[in-house]
């Protein structure tokens, strides 16, 4: 299995077993509606209506009925319908970029080429530990990717942007909280409080009359006395 290195794909901008068990309505309305039953979908078991046949495997999927796994024989009655085929790689559902990005954005989603066909996972694949000099990982299961990719599946994706969405949501609301509080403070500080201190008591007014020291009466000298005699 070879990891491709291109990573450019056009976005659709769609009404849109890793599904994270859905988001609210917010987030089911972002998806396809038959996006995560494919996801839940298991493939390659027997078809019960064609047992008998040799085509019996179930490795297609009606994007527009969404009624579970088909076989070949089943198609017959999805004649004017969108469906895809599922293939296995290590026992992992994959499906070809080639029919997936005419109904689905996958950007940031890493592709590989198997046997000469570049596929995109459906679910995802968990690894216990990252190899050494791993630089970029999945941001929900955390295997190696290339660093122009952000996710491994496309349920990784739909978990990842349901998770960065209530991120952004969480960021917000404290936005908010901190701003309610500053209004609130800053309009709490322009009201005067009472004020309990004693008045500060006037000047005290000093007559320097009152407190100018009188002179003494003047006595003469006892020479100066003498000569008067």
């Amino acid at each position: 299995m070879a990891v491709d290195h291109e990573s450019t794909f056009r976005e659709l901008k769609p009404k849109s077993r890793r599904i994270m068990g859905g988001g609210g309505p917010e987030d089911d309305d972002r998806w396809p509606p038959w996006l995560k039953p494919l996801l839940k979908t298991p493939f390659f078991v027997q078809c019960k209506q064609h047992a008998d046949s040799h085509k019996s495997e179930c490795n297609m999927y009606c994007l527009d009925c969404m009624n579970g796994a088909l076989c070949s024989l089943c198609l017959a009655h999805h004649r004017d319908h969108r469906a895809i085929q599922i293939r296995r790689s290590s026992y992992h559902d994959v499906i070809r970029v080639s029919e997936i990005q005419k109904v689905l954005d996958i950007t940031g989603v890493q592709t590989y080429i198997i046997n000469s066909a570049r596929v995109v996972f459906l679910n995802e694949r968990p690894q216990p530990r990252p190899g050494k000099g791993v630089t970029n990982t999945c941001e929900i299961c955390e295997r190696s990717l290339l660093d122009s990719f952000r996710f491994c599946s496309l349920g990784c994706k739909i978990a990842g942007t349901r998770k960065g969405r209530l991120r952004k949501q969480r960021a917000e609301s404290v936005s908010d909280s901190e701003g309610s509080y500053t209004n609130t403070s800053n309009g709490s500080s322009g009201r005067s409080s009472p004020s309990f201190s004693p008045p500060t008591p006037p000047p005290t007014i000093v007559n320097y009359r009152t407190t100018k020291r009188r002179k003494g009466i003047p006595h003469r000298s006892p020479m100066g006395m003498a000569l008067f005699e």
